[in-house]
């Protein structure tokens, strides 16, 4: 089968090493024909997101082959990526793929918001021609699984996100929000899953920047906000007592000297801000900052905790349906295997015959009778269909393989006598 998934998730590997091997959205489609021209995969899809980048490819690529595709597409050494990594072979990539669509794979137990990303990676992995008959059905099959799960468990019942837990946090910090300003820097899902939660707890104001202006428009709208580009943040920064980053910008979008300014006009009032991106939207050094608490998506891991114990007998309940939705796609593949084995066979015979028909046909034009050439016909043919076989099992008996003779022999239908 070879199916591999490959790559490196939060738990394997701290931030500074995801953001540098996540791929941006523009650079999917080269390389995913990369995987599969200059890797040798026959099919292939990435997933990359704040805390995973994955592959997942029909294959016949090992850990190693994909570790140095990875280091060279992304001009890294080796080293620098080597220790963080796993992969997981046919059947323990299927179970993989499943628990990551399904939520159990996460930071945040049974957050949904990763099977949109693995539909997302699907859509792109078909536009660019990666995924064939086994990658396809597999990722079809792994949403209705992701779906059977959402519907028979109670895995997302719990409010827990890692928008729920930014917005937890700085309530830890602030306590009430009834005189606060919340800056959202982006206008994806999780900010505005950030804004639903800040205006849920009595946020007086919100302000979203996003390089589209139109976007940021559109999110603002919704909870009556204002909306910004990104190189309005420096004008509105002092009035933000939360800051919450999550963008696809291959470079911060808010640096030292911009936070050190706003500092200033605030007179020293302190700042929570949380960057949820990979790359990192908020340069590392303003942590270094007096009045300013800057949180990573590592750093929420405590703060989510809490929350998932609720989803726990959940997660066991997904579990037994994962086991059980390996199994019928694993049946799936072997009757996959199954099919084309018979396909080789038919065609192998199909081409002895023909060949053996057309020898006796020249014989037939060369003068030779119709009986000798039946007679050649069937003695040829008898002889080239029962020759492998014949080898097999006498290699068997040799060897005193048993189980190998009575599988030749079920298989051929024989009789240990032959019949009189």
């Amino acid at each position: 089968m070879s199916l591999i998934a490959f790559g490196l998730n939060h738990k394997t590997a701290p931030v500074d090493v995801r953001e540098r091997i996540a791929f941006g959205v523009d650079r999917l489609p080269s390389a995913l024909k990369d995987l599969i021209h200059g890797c040798g995969a026959k099919e292939a899809a990435i997933v990359s997101t704040c805390n995973r980048t994955e592959i997942y490819a029909h294959s016949e690529c090992v850990r190693e082959n994909l570790i140095e595709w990875l280091a060279t597409f992304h001009q890294l050494p080796i080293d620098a990526i080597a220790p963080y990594v796993y992969a997981h072979q046919d059947e323990l990539a299927i179970r993989h793929l499943m628990r990551v669509a399904c939520g159990l794979d996460s930071m945040v137990l049974g957050e949904p918001q990763i099977l949109g990303q693995i539909k997302d990676a699907f859509t792109v992995a078909q536009d660019a021609q990666a995924l064939g008959p086994v990658l396809g059905r597999l990722f079809q099959h792994t949403f209705s699984v992701a779906k059977q799960v959402r519907t028979d468990t109670q895995i997302g019942a719990s409010p827990v996100s890692v928008a729920f837990a930014a917005v937890n946090l700085a309530k830890q910090i602030f306590g009430d929000f009834s005189q606060k300003t919340a800056l959202l820097i982006g206008a994806g899902e999780t900010i505005e899953l950030c804004a639903r939660h800040l205006q849920g707890s009595g946020l007086r104001q919100v302000i979203v920047a996003n390089r589209s202006i139109e976007r940021a428009h559109h999110l603002a709208e919704q909870f009556g906000g204002l909306a910004i580009g990104l190189t309005e943040i420096p004008t509105h920064l002092h009035k933000a007592d939360i800051v919450i980053s999550s963008t696809a910008s291959p470079l911060p979008v808010l640096g030292k000297g911009a936070v050190e300014q706003a500092l200033k006009q605030r007179k020293r009032r302190p700042i929570f801000m949380v960057d949820i991106a990979v790359p990192r939207d908020i340069e590392p050094q303003v942590a270094d900052l007096q009045d300013i608490y800057l949180y990573t998506v590592d750093d929420l891991k405590s703060v989510i905790d809490e929350g998932q114990k609720s989803r726990a007998a959940a997660a066991e309940q997904a579990e037994e349906i994962i086991n059980l939705q390996v199994g019928h796609f694993l049946e799936w593949v072997q009757l996959q295997t199954g099919a084309e084995l018979i396909k080789s066979y038919r065609h192998q015979a199909e081409v002895t015959r023909d060949d053996v028909l057309f020898r006796a046909k020249a014989l037939m034009a060369a003068g030779k009778s119709p009986e000798e050439a039946m007679e050649f016909l069937a003695h040829t043919l008898t002889n080239r269909l029962i020759h492998r076989p014949t080898i097999v099992l006498r290699e068997a008996c040799a060897s005193g393989d048993l189980t190998l003779v009575h599988s030749v022999q079920n298989v051929l239908g024989l009789s240990e006598k032959p019949e009189s």
